[in-house]
């Protein structure tokens, strides 16, 4: 009987160890997961503004391709 008590005492302390484990992995895991948000999203950011500076070089060339153009036809 004296055995089974220490053996369910081991089995609650082992659990409440198991749980507190747990707990902090899952915390830790949140907090991976707020990072990598943090990072996709500056990611985005950056795209964003790569895809902006592209389509204003884009727009320069079509003006100049225009005005070449549109001087040539004088001729």
């Amino acid at each position: 009987m004296m055995s089974q008590n220490r053996q369910a005492a081991r089995d609650r302390s082992d659990a409440k160890t198991d749980y507190e484990v747990n707990v902090r992995a899952e915390m830790e895991i949140t907090a991976v997961h707020a990072k990598l948000d943090l990072l996709r999203e500056q990611e985005w950011l950056r795209l964003l503004l790569m895809l902006e500076e592209q389509k204003r070089t884009l727009e320069s060339i079509n003006a100049r391709l225009g005005s070449l153009e549109s001087g040539a036809g004088r001729e």
